[in-house]
């Protein structure tokens, strides 16, 4: 029998029991779609984390602020004002192979105002260095100098969701806002692309909606809590020359000293961060591999239950050719032609749903996706496979069936 019969064959005897290949296709699609979303779903987090991790720089030590529970907090203070500019003054002077410090500050905005328009932002205190520890681009403008930093110039640069809120006729530079009750010129605008999350620094959420003002006008022109420490967080950029996990001990001693062994700092190494993530989403992708394996292996056992009941269907149909001078290899080729098919029609629905799934999820919640021809070829090979192995029994059986018993069968 020639492969084109076979398949004209197992078209046939598929199409007249359309609600049975129908759920036993269901399975296969399920499962393909399980493992294309889950890997492209899985990819997509990967890509974020190491996305997020690398704005941090990987040869970059964080040193951030630590609460202090309020019952000790006024008893800490006694000992260490917290995170400050001496801190940061003594990191740049003693750590080796240091390029830069940047230190920032924070300070809660209640009221964001311009030409009556409001916006909800995050005020960040950062110095002049700032731009080039955070890698920000400008889209218009100009970022603030060590002259306005000396000054406390009332100056700030915005980020494009801020601009967006406050100033959506017009350009923005020039003009000017109200944060609490203080009152900044725009001179800069930031990038849409060259904005890190949180001002390049650490934090998870975007940054979308920030204004950055000089760090001693923040200090110096906003009110803020006095038990709170000055900074919020320090960037330590090396120059390559040494390692951040040797800097981040040498750090820790330094600060250790200064701040009279409390602990209201910690010291973050991304290179640790991105080591651990990626450890993290290996195993992630096992186990999502695992689920999506499970899926394509209830799919297989669909295919195998169809297929064994055909062959109970067909017994004496099968008799019938076999006395007529069909060869075993014919009767298996058909089942296994049967069987391909549905695990091929499946596949391709799979697939298809698979990449709905995974674009759904990423306009939906946001959360960003990869689809790769990895996942459709692993997917697609794998359904193929599946619908071999699950056609391969039933197949053998019915080729051995015995004739005459077969013409027997009621």
């Amino acid at each position: 029998m020639k492969a084109s019969d076979a398949l004209l064959f197992a078209v046939e005897n598929l199409s007249s029991r359309r609600m049975r290949t129908g759920l036993s296709t269901l399975g296969m699609m399920f499962g393909v779609a399980a493992v294309i979303a889950m890997l492209s779903i899985g990819a997509g987090a990967e890509h974020r984390a190491m996305a997020l991790i690398e704005r941090l720089g990987v040869n970059n030590v964080l040193v951030r602020s630590r609460d202090v529970p309020a019952p000790e907090r006024v008893t800490a203070r006694k000992k260490s004002m917290g995170l400050s500019q001496r801190d940061a003054a003594a990191i740049a002077e003693a750590v080796p192979h240091v390029a830069l410090v940047a230190p920032r500050a924070r300070v809660d905005a209640y009221k964001v105002i311009a030409d009556g328009q409001k916006a909800q932002a995050k005020i960040w205190g950062v110095t002049h260095r700032h731009r080039e520890a955070a890698r920000l681009a400008l889209d218009a403008g100009r970022f603030f100098d060590e002259a306005d930093q000396r000054t406390h110039a009332q100056v700030c640069v915005i980020s494009p969701g801020v601009r967006r809120d406050l100033f959506t006729a017009g350009a923005a530079v020039g003009r000017l806002l109200k944060v609490n009750d203080v009152w900044l010129r725009v001179i800069g605008v930031l990038a849409a692309d060259g904005l890190p999350t949180a001002a390049g620094a650490g934090d998870s959420a975007g940054g979308e909606n920030e204004i950055y003002l000089p760090l001693t006008t923040l200090l110096q022109k906003f009110d803020r809590d006095p038990l709170d420490p000055p900074l919020e967080q320090v960037v330590v950029k090396l120059d390559g020359g040494g390692s951040p996990h040797e800097a981040a001990a040498v750090i820790s001693g330094l600060l250790d000293q200064l701040h009279a062994g409390v602990s209201d700092y910690e010291i973050v190494v991304p290179e640790a961060l991105l080591a651990q993530s990626r450890e993290t989403q290996r195993i992630f992708s096992i186990v999502m591999g695992c689920i999506a394996g499970i899926s394509l292996l209830v799919g297989g056992i669909g295919i195998m239950n169809i297929m064994l009941a055909s062959v109970f269907e067909q017994t004496r149909e099968i008799g019938v050719r076999r006395a007529v001078g069909a060869l075993r290899r014919d009767i298996r080729l058909q089942f296994l032609m049967e069987s391909l098919l549905v695990a091929g029609f499946g596949g391709l629905c799979g697939v298809l749903l698979g990449l709905g799934i995974s674009y759904g999820v990423a306009s939906y919640a946001g959360w960003p996706t990869v689809v790769t021809p990895v996942a459709i070829l692993l997917s697609t090979g794998v359904s193929g496979a599946v619908g071999l192995v699950s056609g391969l029994y039933p197949a053998l059986r019915a080729s051995h069936l015995d004739p005459i018993e077969a013409l027997q069968h009621q």
